[in-house]
């Protein structure tokens, strides 16, 4: 593959909301896993794990859950006199924190404790950072696994969507659903099925605005 190529599955990968109801075949699920794992990570510590959910009902009762939490900020938020901004985050946020709700595939994507010959012989003795450091560290590795299993699903014809709505709204709730173990991070859940939309690309800033070439 040379770089136009590559370059083409790059701009033409769309966050992708809307879903057909065909199934997502198991072996294409490991396969775009098997991609994620060959992302880099900080000393090769591989800080991630990915919990695919296929089951359509259990997708639908993590969405009623995350709405069953967002509902309850916004009433809270009203009683505080917010009436506006709650009324917001229920008609603008909710649609949009939850649209997973039509995929065939929830993708839980979660960070693992970062662990490495370096931090156990070199930078805990020495006390080199605070301990939540480390999680950060494994939460960028985990992000760049996420953008190479997103990467791959497009290179398959398949869409995805990266979300934090279930997270942000409702974590404890779906820790408890898929007994996620308290030493994983949740980083965000990713949709995933075969597209039912092709949106029109997004504007992006310009190479100019956002590179600084120091020489």
């Amino acid at each position: 593959m040379d770089f136009n190529q590559f370059r083409d599955i790059v701009i033409t990968r769309r966050s992708i909301r809307d879903f057909t109801e065909e199934p997502v075949a198991i072996s294409d699920i490991e396969e775009i896993i098997d991609c994620a794992r060959y992302a880099p990570s900080d000393t090769n510590s591989q800080t991630w794990e990915f919990i695919a959910v296929v089951n359509k009902e259990k997708i639908k009762h993590i969405e009623d859950f995350t709405w069953s939490k967002l509902h309850e900020i916004a009433e809270r938020a009203e009683g505080e006199g917010l009436a506006r901004e709650a009324k917001l985050l229920v008609k603008s946020f909710g649609p949009y924190a939850t649209a997973f709700s039509g995929a065939p595939v929830l993708i839980v994507c979660l960070s693992t404790p970062y662990t490495s010959k370096f931090r156990d012989r070199i930078f805990d003795p020495i006390s080199f950072v605070e301990p939540e450091v480390w999680t950060e560290e494994g939460l960028k590795s985990s992000c760049l696994a996420t953008q190479n299993l997103m990467l791959a699903a497009h290179a398959k014809g398949l869409a995805t969507c990266p979300m934090t709505g279930p997270v942000l709204l409702a974590e404890d709730k779906l820790r408890e659903y898929l007994n996620i173990p308290e030493d994983r991070v949740v980083n965000m859940v990713i949709a995933l099925g075969h597209p039912a939309i092709s949106p029109k690309a997004t504007p992006r800033k310009e190479v100019a605005d956002i590179l600084q070439i120091v020489e």
